[in-house]
């Protein structure tokens, strides 16, 4: 029984110190990124990792940026979905660039479709290119899970997604 109570003290510790450090290069890397970017949120990833959500927006693009507080900032997104306002009043996405599977690309959307909401901007649009194709099923999953329409054709390697504002 001390062994299990211990190690969980020892695993307590360990958490409470990884904590703390996140929290103190958080302050640290958010006083970096404010210097450039207007910072729009925090948020916890699934493994329980805190990131720092910053936006560039021009009026003609818009770029959602994540740093994450493992790391210094040293003036480069871990992560960022890269966008720009179409002449339809539309945000199309023209780009998504960073690590897979940590929660990043989740984080990043919700935070589009936000921007998107805030400046009664209906629809948020992309394309499926072959350049996708060797992640077209991890790509898929990841619109429908953000309610995304999405068509593809197989036979040209191409698609497109949509998300409607007024279904969510």
């Amino acid at each position: 029984m001390d062994d299990v109570e211990t190690k969980d003290k020892v695993e307590i510790q360990e958490e409470l110190e990884n904590l703390e450090f996140q929290v103190y290069r958080m302050q640290e890397n958010m006083k970096e990124i404010a210097k450039k970017w207007k910072i729009l949120g925090i948020e916890q990833t699934h493994d329980n990792s805190w990131v720092i959500i910053y936006i560039m927006d021009d009026g003609n693009t818009c770029k959602i940026m994540l740093d994450d507080c493992d790391t210094p900032y040293r003036g480069m997104w871990d992560f960022s979905i890269q966008a720009y306002y179409s002449e339809d009043n539309n945000i199309h996405i023209g780009d998504i660039k960073g690590d897979a599977n940590k929660g990043f690309g989740s984080i990043c959307m919700d935070y589009l479709k936000n921007l998107a909401k805030n400046q009664n901007i209906q629809y948020i649009t992309g394309d499926i290119a072959e350049r996708d194709w060797d992640h077209l099923d991890r790509l898929i999953h990841f619109y429908e899970k953000h309610n995304f329409k999405v068509e593809v054709d197989y036979n040209d390697r191409s698609g497109e997604i949509k998300w409607n504002s007024l279904y969510q």
